[in-house]
């Protein structure tokens, strides 16, 4: 059965009333509280949570807080000020009184289904918000929102739809970040043993001996347009129509708090003068320098607190392991794979995930959209 007959049947003859939300719900105040007493409140695992604005909130003792400002009964918190939404929580908080919550008395309203609700409107709460200087919503705002009212079995069956949707979605999102851990430490295990030697196994030499040069780029422009990229210390920074490369080389970054990263640039491009240019001779495989020289941290090589230095002279006398070129290449491919491989859950991930809350807002709203009433029921 598809899910939007499944709803059709579950809604078939029933009547959705439609009420303002604070007259059929408890709004509550909050205490008073500031957010430096909160910072000196704060125990872990205390067992009161206080809300702020944004993602701050504080643990504390119940002794810390007036008895009648802990609200006890599963609520829905109203982020009322920067930035707007609503939070449900069911074991006892209390929150700063510039904020309120809102909690059920009638047993035909089940609060996380008006939660779920509310979910759905946080882009128009936002869209309130963003007509004052500091981005803010008052209680008429929520007070007066009409929401829709089916049978409690109705509702019930919707919060168990989305809590089901809820669940499996933070159980995906878990797994893929489990297997994304366990690759990159999979891939730094394997990078690790290739690219550790021992006394005697390979010849050790000067990092400018196994280079054609190891030069500062000189190009100062931070541009927008041009036919060719830029490439500074974080990658590419601009663009320019002057082509100065078109081999591949490895970049380093030269100086400030990127100091020592290492990348490769190929195709046609030009070098920032804040980054060191690394052309390497051909008894080295340019390869597995690049993957030398990420595996040692430069950074740590920088000089200077304020603003970290690496420089050319710095690099040319760095030793470097030169096995036979043959097993330089063996190395490569198997960092190659496994580079590939953790490239790609690192790019995929964030993608499913978002893919997987889009699914999951798609049926939600699907689940909360109700015929309008021409009038609202106020009391």
């Amino acid at each position: 059965m598809s899910h939007l007959g499944y709803m059709e049947k579950l809604l078939d003859g029933v009547e959705v009333e439609w009420r303002a939300l604070g007259s059929v719900l408890v709004r509550t105040k909050g205490t008073n509280i500031t957010a430096g007493r909160m910072k000196v409140l704060h125990k872990e695992h205390a067992p009161l949570k206080i809300f702020a604005g944004g993602k701050t909130v504080a643990f504390v003792e119940f002794k810390d807080i007036p008895e009648k400002d802990v609200n006890r009964k599963p609520s829905i918190i109203v982020k009322s000020r920067g930035v707007i939404g609503f939070e449900y929580y069911s074991k006892p908080f209390s929150h700063k009184n510039e904020m309120w919550s809102y909690h059920s008395i009638n047993n035909d309203i089940n609060i996380k289904y008006v939660y779920y609700y509310l979910k759905t409107k946080e882009s128009y709460f936002q869209g309130l918000a963003s007509r004052m200087q500091m981005p803010q919503i008052a209680t008429p705002d929520t007070d007066k929102l009409p929401i829709p009212i089916p049978p409690i079995s109705v509702q019930a069956e919707i919060v168990r739809i989305l809590d089901t949707f809820t669940e499996l979605t933070a159980e995906l999102t878990a797994e893929l970040t489990a297997e994304l851990t366990a690759r990159q430490q999979q891939y730094e295990y394997y990078r690790d043993e290739l690219l550790t030697f021992e006394e005697g196994e390979v010849e050790w030499k000067e990092l400018g001996e196994v280079c054609e040069s190891i030069s500062s780029g000189k190009n100062k422009i931070k541009s927008e347009l041009g036919l060719y990229p830029v490439f500074g210390s974080t990658g590419i920074i601009g663009r320019t129509d002057t082509k100065v490369y078109e081999k591949e080389q490895i970049l380093v970054a030269r100086v400030g708090a990127n100091a020592g990263r290492v990348n490769i640039a190929t195709g046609e491009y030009d070098v920032s003068d804040n980054t060191l240019i690394v052309q390497n001779k051909d008894s080295i495989v340019l390869k597995f320098l690049y993957y030398y020289l990420v595996y040692i941290n430069l950074n740590r090589f920088t000089k200077g607190a304020g603003q970290p230095l690496l420089t050319a002279g710095q690099l040319k006398k760095m030793l470097i392991p030169t096995p036979p070129i043959a097993e330089q290449k063996r190395i490569v491919s198997i960092l190659d794979k496994f580079d590939a491989l953790t490239t790609s859950l690192t790019e995929g991930l964030p993608r499913e995930i978002e893919l997987r809350q889009q699914q999951y807002e798609y049926y939600r709203d699907l689940l909360l959209s109700f015929p309008k009433p021409e009038v609202v029921a106020h009391d």
